[in-house]
């Protein structure tokens, strides 16, 4: 697999320590797979609790390498944002998808899928299986 061809991974929380402490998870349990672009965009652009499209545009464009961008929302006003963004057709890189997926199991599985040189409908589903994880 050639690494600018990799799916990237934006994390996008209403905390900035919520998003980068989830990045760093999800990095950290990659294991010996490719390198992936995971970038977390948490919080305003003051730093304090919120969404803000600026940091997702930023975070989207850092993290693409042509393959496609998953971006993870944690709740609320982050999925509406990042919608909204996806509505606008020209603010974030092209073959960026919203997935609907838990947030740390999601944006696990979604890294290490793409670590293993996975498209982005692979990257999306075993995000989205995520759901499916049980506890018990």
């Amino acid at each position: 697999m050639s690494d600018d061809r990799v799916v990237g991974i934006v994390l996008v929380s209403h905390s900035p320590d919520v998003a980068a402490s989830v990045a760093e998870l999800a990095r950290g349990l990659v294991g010996s797979g490719a390198a992936v672009p995971v970038a977390p965009a948490g919080g305003a652009e003051d730093g304090s609790l919120g969404t803000s499209a600026a940091l997702i545009a930023s975070a989207a464009r850092s993290v693409d390498r042509g393959a496609g961008v998953a971006i993870l929302p944690d709740l609320g006003s982050a999925v509406l944002t990042v919608r909204a963004m996806l509505a606008e057709g020209d603010v974030l890189p092209p073959r960026t998808r919203l997935v609907d997926a838990p947030f740390v199991e999601g944006a696990v599985a979604a890294v290490v899928t793409a670590s293993t040189g996975a498209d982005l409908a692979a990257v999306e589903a075993a995000a989205k299986e995520a759901y499916s994880y049980r506890k018990e």
